[in-house]
């Protein structure tokens, strides 16, 4: 099997996804290991150059090791970076455990909150006008579709990014991921239970209206009211 670059490219991306999927939904274990190279990739029916790439994603994220006579080993989990939004995109292709979704609403209410009082101090009139466009789409297009709930992400992300702080402007990405995941598990096996566009207008009216103490809690009620929806058991 040749080691081309074009196939690769085009194909790397789908192996690192397949195994990706295997790894968070357990079907390869901590410290399993995984073949040679070329046994590896014979058996995906890929070229070396495709499968190494693969691996390469693979270890960015934490998932997996590869040492020089060792191998390549699925990592433990408290080494993934379970922020990177492909990983949170595999962890909701299967079946989620609750404990993981609820962990993720926990990191969401110590961020996003904090982030609206920034945001209602800082924001500019283009900010407001980025969410008014994304309000509109929400309650235009629903959050039943894609285009509804790209317009749900990107009204969070705009204001981790009014909030006028880069780190938490970096977590933008992966906050994104979470709306979008999450929602769609809500979805999994019915409608959605009740219309969430009204406490994004509280948050966005907070924000607008230079609110700090509002911005903070109409966000923090949004998050109660979205965990709510999901039907978890508490664990508290």
């Amino acid at each position: 099997m040749d080691d081309e670059p074009g196939p690769s490219l085009r194909i790397h991306g789908v192996i690192a996804h397949d195994i990706g999927i295997e790894i968070v939904s357990g079907a390869r274990r901590p410290g399993e290991v995984f073949g040679g190279e070329i046994e590896a990739s014979e058996a995906l029916g890929v070229s070396r150059t495709a499968y190494r790439e693969a691996i390469r994603i693979l270890a960015a994220k934490g998932l997996v090791e590869s040492k020089p006579k060792a191998g390549t080993r699925v990592t433990p989990r408290p080494r993934w970076n379970l922020l990177d939004p492909d990983i949170l995109a595999w962890m909701f292709e299967g079946e989620p455990e609750p404990g993981f979704i609820l962990d993720l609403f926990e990191l969401r209410t110590v961020i996003e909150p904090a982030a609206a009082a920034f945001a209602a101090c800082r924001r500019s009139d283009a900010d407001l006008a980025m969410m008014e466009s994304a309000l509109e789409a929400m309650g235009r297009l629903g959050l039943a579709g894609v285009e509804g709930q790209a317009a749900d992400q990107r009204f969070h992300r705009i204001i981790l990014t009014a909030a006028g702080n880069e780190p938490l402007a970096s977590l933008a990405s992966t906050v994104g991921a979470a709306v979008r995941w999450t929602t769609l598990f809500k979805q999994r096996t019915r409608a959605l239970p009740r219309d969430p566009l009204p406490d994004h207008v509280a948050v966005y009216q907070a924000i607008a209206e230079q609110d700090e103490a509002a911005a903070r809690a109409a966000m923090g009620e949004l998050l109660r009211l979205a965990l709510a929806d999901m039907e978890l058991p508490d664990r508290r």
